[in-house]
């Protein structure tokens, strides 16, 4: 099995900067991608940022030039430094990651359990 675990989330003032982690583990043979999205309250979970195991980024319109994906292949690790935060980035952030599962001989598409953001003074 593989599994997903972020940290990082918490409260910050508008304009504040916050940096999310993630680390996947168990029986990872590759990943392909990782990635955040956020669920932000009455909303659905949408994309806001995600890394190729190549290191080519894709982040949506509203964090492109504040958000900063960055990844760990080595670690199979992926970051997100959130800077000059808004109040529309509450949300909940989850982390997810794809790959090649060396024990199932399958694919795999893994969520972790979400990290709470709130921006708010």
């Amino acid at each position: 099995q593989v599994h997903v675990v972020e940290s990082g989330g918490g409260l910050v003032q508008p304009g504040g900067s916050l940096r999310l982690s993630c680390a996947a583990s168990g029986s990872i043979f590759s990943i392909h991608a990782m990635g955040w999205y956020g669920q932000a309250p009455g909303k659905e979970r949408e994309l806001v940022a995600t890394i190729s195991s190549l290191g080519r980024t894709n982040y949506a319109d509203s964090v492109r030039g504040r958000f900063t994906i960055s990844r760990d292949n080595a670690k199979n690790t992926v970051d997100l430094q959130m800077n000059s935060l808004k109040s529309e980035d509450t949300a909940v952030y989850y982390c997810n990651t794809k790959g090649y599962d060396i024990v199932t001989h399958a694919d795999f598409d893994v969520w972790g359990q979400g990290t709470l953001v709130t921006v708010s003074s």
